[in-house]
């Protein structure tokens, strides 16, 4: 079986090298994303392996039917640039649900004690063996209150993190997993109380029509004042605009992302060289309160061992007609996991 793999970097081709050869599955390897302009170069390949960045829209499924491709495999969790309803009896479509929970949970840690803590501050000037403190004062994250939009697996681990530090939880998620809330430290609430009464808030949940620009104008505008924001799920789940006037007007206190509503063309690649056009992507990074990674929260050994494993999984189980809980359809009216028809967590 014959794969093409779009938007491929150095660090993916040893594990789907492993998995692949292991199972009969043959990568051929494009740096380039997958879009209307490349999607020529999946002629004569059984399926095409996409990331988080690539154009799988309706223009572009319909290419691939035309090419003889049957197979589309996310090696990602997010589905929000497939065109499901384009793909519908047209091309099987796979994800990988999870790959290492702990490895975007842990990023998200870090990024939030990096900040509170001004631990990058301190790196720089100490690399200048500038060792005072000014300016580097922090806060306690002990008895803080952390609000978690979306308790999935990586929310959940998240949670557990925060627990681990003495915080206590507000959960908010349209399917919510009652075993976690206890009632006092861990407890289920609704967006707008989770606006009004966390220090922090993290954002772990999925990209679609209900969860697009959650954090916007008016809900930043319920927050507390010097609220500290994380997202390591989405872009599209934050208005950068909202969000970069609400830190102007001090109303965040910091801000942590390492995912960007515009950061197909820029993120996963080297733009040193270049004039930075997103003028809001600019004046965020700009921002001393401010921390931006390069949606670098999935990238351990791990998780990559992960998503090879699981994604050669999804492409044997297609090719020898096995079901497979990690295909996406349409059966039950909207995008879930199903087998038969039968919603699967």
């Amino acid at each position: 079986m014959k794969i093409a793999f779009f938007d491929a970097k150095p660090y993916d081709k040893s594990a789907f090298d492993k998995y692949g050869e292991a199972d009969g599955i043959e990568f051929k390897y494009f740096e380039t994303k997958l879009n209307e302009d490349t999607v020529e170069l999946a002629a004569g390949y059984d399926g095409v392996c996409v990331f988080v960045n690539d154009t799988v829209n309706a223009p572009v499924i319909e290419r691939l039917s035309r090419l003889d491709v049957k197979v589309i495999a996310l090696r990602c969790a997010g589905f929000n640039n497939v065109d499901m309803n384009a793909a519908a009896g047209k091309l099987k479509v796979y994800r990988v649900p999870a790959y290492s929970p702990y490895a975007v949970a842990e990023h998200t840690m870090a990024l939030l004690l990096t900040s509170i803590r001004r631990i990058h501050k301190a790196y720089i000037r100490s690399k200048d063996f500038n060792f005072s403190l000014s300016g580097l004062t922090g806060f306690d994250l002990h008895g803080k209150t952390v609000g978690v939009i979306g308790t999935g697996r990586i929310g959940r681990v998240f949670i557990d993190i925060c627990r681990g530090f003495g915080m206590k939880v507000l959960a908010y998620d349209k399917y919510p997993d009652t075993s976690i809330d206890n009632g006092d430290t861990v407890r289920y609430t609704d967006k707008e109380e989770i606006f009004r009464q966390s220090d922090i808030i993290s954002l772990h949940c999925p990209l679609n029509e209900e969860t697009a620009h959650i954090i916007n104008e008016e809900s930043l505008e319920l927050c507390k004042k010097g609220v500290v924001l994380l997202n390591t799920s989405r872009g599209g789940l934050v208005d950068a605009e909202a969000l970069l006037s609400a830190i102007k007007s001090r109303k965040v206190g910091a801000a942590c992302l390492d995912v960007y509503e515009e950061e197909a063309d820029l993120f996963f690649e080297d733009n040193s060289g270049h004039i930075m056009e997103d003028d809001t992507l600019a004046r965020l990074i700009s921002m001393p309160n401010v921390i931006v990674t390069s949606h670098q929260a999935f990238l351990t050994e791990e998780a990559l061992s992960n998503i090879a494993e699981t994604t050669v999984k999804n492409l044997t189980d297609f090719r020898d007609g096995e079901k497979n809980r990690n295909e996406l359809c349409y059966t039950c009216g909207v995008t879930h996991n199903c087998l038969d028809g039968k919603v699967l967590s």
